[in-house]
């Protein structure tokens, strides 16, 4: 089950990575970046690193991904056919990706088929010591420092936040409220031949 889960989690990331890439929306490629983080931090979770995982979903999702949207929703970038442009950087972009995959398999095959421990003495006796001690994850270690002792900070960054969400949606909305044209009836009836403006 949890190969499976690691599996799923690689292959969702890895079609997300794709779908911002490819897709002509920028807001698209936006809330695709958003989804990947959060398939990022549901990944780090499965492999136990929670404190990592909750930094993913705080920093990256909570404010860099949301201030790409907001600046993207603000300039109102036009959607354009990119069709040619792929076409154009793709002998580049193909040489720097296979270079870049070849670079993680030399360093997967030179460091995870090594065991650093197999010709010492601490080869027979290996402990977990983790399993044995008493002890807490980093969310409840954080939970407990967050609301304990910082929690007016917390709330005030909450409120900062908050108002910086209005007040960018505020500014994306077009306030120019047009009047609507009327006619003042006693002015269409008192009108006279001598204050006509005739062209």
């Amino acid at each position: 089950m949890f190969n499976i889960l690691i599996f799923l989690f690689i292959l969702l990331m890895i079609f997300n990575s794709l779908a911002i890439i490819l897709s002509n929306n920028s807001i698209h490629s936006v809330l695709f970046l958003v989804l990947n983080f959060i398939i990022s931090s549901g990944l780090l979770l499965v492999f136990e690193r929670e404190f990592i995982a909750l930094s993913f979903l705080i920093i990256y999702v909570g404010a860099i991904s949301i201030l790409f949207l907001f600046v993207v929703m603000m300039l109102d970038i036009k959607i354009k056919n990119s069709q040619l442009d792929l076409l154009k950087y793709f002998p580049i972009g193909f040489f720097l990706g296979i270079l870049f995959f070849l670079e993680v398999i030399y360093m997967l095959f030179n460091s995870f088929w090594v065991n650093t421990y197999e010709h010492t003495i601490l080869a027979n006796y290996y402990i977990n010591w983790f399993k044995t001690i008493d002890n807490i994850t980093d969310i409840v270690a954080l939970g407990q420092i967050i609301y304990t002792h910082y929690i007016v900070q917390f709330l005030l960054a909450g409120i900062i936040l908050l108002v910086a969400v209005i007040a960018a949606v505020v500014m994306t909305q077009d306030n120019i409220i047009k009047k609507p044209k009327k006619q003042i009836l006693f002015k269409q009836i008192s009108r006279q031949y001598k204050s006509a403006i005739i062209i």
